[in-house]
This record gives structure tokens, sequence and C-alpha cells, in this order.
């Protein structure tokens, strides 16, 4: 079975040269679904002939008929799928990204129909929780939200509370994960660092509590002093840039929705050295989603 033929870039260009029509994004999507061979469905048949649709594959055996689309989250879309993909291509590649209300102006759609399609996108950006983060890693929690009167520390009312993981390495920083909690609980704290940081990392936070009771686990947590953030300088800069992208970009996003943001702006970030790939891979996460 030869390699399938993966788009890599991040040039418009390019990329309209390789997508011009609806076709070339089926022959993509099939190429992705089948990459590792066929097999039906419903019977696991491994032998198919043409379907109806373009490259769609009918079972040789039960007849079941299968496009490209079904079971992804490109499954009975409202608009054309050449759309959809620049559409990915966009909010992967740009470093901010796009709002729902750019994507609306830029492919003459509904604001309402992009806002839609982009969460199916951002809940594929998702982290798969299979890699967690080594080595030296800060944790701290931050708000989302403007400030309200007589809410002081760690009592976030109405805003959003986030806790977020950072990796620190030896040039800089590495990945980042970012969560959203009820409280700064130890059982809150705990949740996140077990799904997103290895129990052999070097983690570093605050003083809170909420950490103390995690060291049980954690065998080399270590609790320093803020001193406002001086000790937690990659940190903070990276919190701030979370904040600025989402007025910049978003203006307002809704408690509900807020993860879903988080996990678009941690996919980039997290690729941000190996962007010339990350249209692909997020294709691949589209048509696999869990």
């Amino acid at each position: 079975m030869s390699a399938r033929e993966k788009f890599i870039g991040v040039n418009s260009i390019t990329f309209n040269k390789q997508f011009k029509e609806d076709l070339d994004c089926y022959e993509y999507l099939s190429s992705i679904k089948w990459e590792n061979g066929y097999s039906c469905k419903k019977c696991n048949n491994d032998k198919y002939y043409k379907g109806k649709k373009p490259f769609s594959r009918r079972c040789l055996k039960c007849k079941y008929d299968e496009s490209p689309t079904a079971n992804t989250m490109f499954e009975k879309l409202k608009f054309p799928i050449l759309i959809a993909f620049h559409i990915i291509f966009k909010v992967s590649t740009k470093k901010k990204g796009m709002s729902s209300m750019e994507l609306s102006n830029e492919f003459e759609l509904r604001q309402k129909t992009c806002w839609t399609f982009k969460q199916k996108v951002q809940q594929v950006m998702k982290s798969s929780l299979k890699s967690p983060l080594t080595g030296i890693i800060h944790a701290d929690e931050f708000v989302i939200g403007g400030p309200e009167e007589g809410k002081k520390g760690r009592s976030k009312g109405a805003k959003k509370l986030i806790i977020l993981a950072l990796e620190i390495v030896e040039d800089g920083v590495g990945r980042a994960y970012a969560e959203v909690i009820e409280n700064s609980s130890a059982k809150e704290l705990g949740s996140f660092l077990r799904k997103y940081v290895s129990k052999d990392a070097e983690l570093i936070t605050d003083k809170w509590k909420g950490y103390a009771p995690l060291k049980k686990e954690f065998l080399k947590l270590k609790q320093v002093a803020s001193e406002d953030g001086k000790n937690f300088k990659e940190l903070h800069i990276h919190i701030m840039n979370i904040k600025g992208w989402l007025r910049g970009i978003h203006h307002h996003c809704s408690k509900e929705h807020i993860q879903d943001y988080l996990n678009e702006y941690h996919f980039r970030y997290n690729r941000r050295s190996n962007m010339g790939s990350i249209f692909d891979v997020l294709m691949k996460k589209m048509v696999f989603f869990e």
C-alpha cells in the first residue's frame, strides 16, 4: 500500500492549488479514512468496489455504501466541504486562529453556521492525554473575566477559574495545557495534574494550600513563594497571552465553551514548531474523533 500524500505547509496559495473543488476534499478524506485499509463498518469485510458518491466505498459482501464523510465530523455538513477545509486550514495555521465572525465574513456563511462548525473543530483539538508533561513543570491558576467588586485572591465570583501547567525547557518553554476548574481545592487541582503531568515531573507551584496534599502523589512537587509572579515569569507571560488572545480575537466566551477555546489555543501552541503538518494532524482528528 502506497503512503498517502499529506498536505504540508501553511501557505494559502499552495493550499488553494491542492484543494480547488469538493472532489479534492473527498479524495483527501478518503485517503485518511482508509489509509490502513478498508473494513466494512457493518460486516468487517475488506473487499469493496466504487460507491455511489465520489470516493465512497461499497462493501462487496453486504453492499453497505460508506462515504468519506460518514462517521466523521464532516457528516451532515450544511455547506460545501471545500469551505470546511478552508475553515480548518485558517483556524489551524493562522497564529491567532479566526473568530466565527471573521470566518463568516470571509466565506459568506452565517455567523452561527461558522460558530457551530468551529465548535466541532475545537472539540477535536483537545489533548489525547497520551503524552503527559515531563521535566520541570510550573503550575498555577488564573481567572478569565473582568474584575468584580469585593472579590479578591482565589475567590473567582462569576469569573472562570483556570489551571495551567507549563513545561520549562532549556531554551524557554515547551508544551502547555489548561483546563477550567470549579475551585482551587486539592481535589480539582489533582484531577487536572493527574491527566496532564507525569508523576515523575519536577512540579513547582506557589504556596497555595490546595497543592500541599498532592505531594503524596507527585513526590517531586515543590512549593515556592510566587513573589507577585517573579518566580513564575514564563507562566504569567503565557497567562497574559491567553487573555490577550481571547480579548483581541473572540472578545467574549461563555463559561460553557471556555474549555473549547483553551483547547484551540494550546493545540496550536503545542505545535508551533511543527506548523507544516498541523492541518493534516487536525484533519485526522476530524475523521477519527473520539
